[in-house]
C-alpha cells in the first residue's frame, strides 16, 4: 500500500497548477510560507516514505498533495541517480548543486515529467509562481538527501544510493 501525504487539510493553503503551496521549514528564499520548525513537512515526507514508495507502479492520489509528494519521489529518485558513483560528500554536493541549477520546467513545457498529473498554468505569473516553488522545494530536499545519503564521515550510505537503481512509477531517468 503507498504511503500518503498527511497534508488533507488544505484550508488556507494557496495554489498553483492544482498543487497546493505547503509549508517548508526552509532557509531557502521562495514562495513557500514558512513552517513551525517542531513539525513535519511535505519534504520531510517525501525523504522518509520515498524507499516504500518507489516501489510502486501505481499511486492513487487522494488529496492534491499526494501530487507534490508523487513529484518530491520522483525527484528523489533523479537526485539519487546523480549521486550514484559520487564516492564522496564534496562530490556529491557538486553534483546535487549543478542538478538544482537546471531549468525547472512547469505543466505544459516540454521536460515536465507528469503531464496531466497537474494543471497547465492560466498566466505566467502563475508558471513563475510554481516554477518558483518548485525550485525552492527541490533546493530544500537536495539539502536534506544529503544528509541521508552520505554517512558523516562524508563516505555514501549504501542503503540509500542502492535506490538509484529503481524507476518509480515506471519513468525511466536519463
Amino acid at each position: 500500500m503507498v504511503y500518503h501525504s498527511s497534508f488533507v487539510d488544505e484550508e488556507g493553503i494557496d495554489k498553483a497548477c492544482g498543487c497546493p503551496l505547503l509549508p517548508l521549514k526552509s532557509h531557502i528564499k521562495g514562495p513557500a510560507p514558512p513552517s513551525d520548525p517542531d513539525k513535519v513537512d511535505i519534504v520531510d515526507e517525501a525523504i522518509t516514505f520515498f524507499r516504500a514508495n518507489v516501489f510502486f507502479r501505481n499511486f492513487d492520489i487522494k488529496s492534491s498533495a499526494d501530487k507534490l509528494l508523487i513529484y518530491l519521489t520522483f525527484y528523489i529518485n533523479v537526485a539519487l541517480k546523480r549521486l550514484d558513483g559520487c564516492r564522496t560528500l564534496a562530490v556529491g554536493t557538486k553534483a546535487i548543486i549543478n542538478l538544482g541549477l537546471e531549468k525547472v520546467p512547469v505543466p505544459g513545457e516540454p521536460g515536465f515529467p507528469f503531464p496531466g498529473l497537474f494543471s497547465v498554468p492560466d498566466s505566467r505569473e502563475e508558471a513563475e509562481l510554481f516554477r518558483n516553488y518548485l525550485k525552492q522545494i527541490r533546493e530544500e530536499t537536495s539539502g536534506r538527501l544529503l544528509s541521508c545519503a552520505y554517512r558523516p564521515n562524508g563516505t555514501p550510505n549504501k542503503w540509500w544510493i542502492a535506490f538509484a537503481k529503481r524507476k518509480f512509477l515506471n519513468i525511466i531517468i536519463p
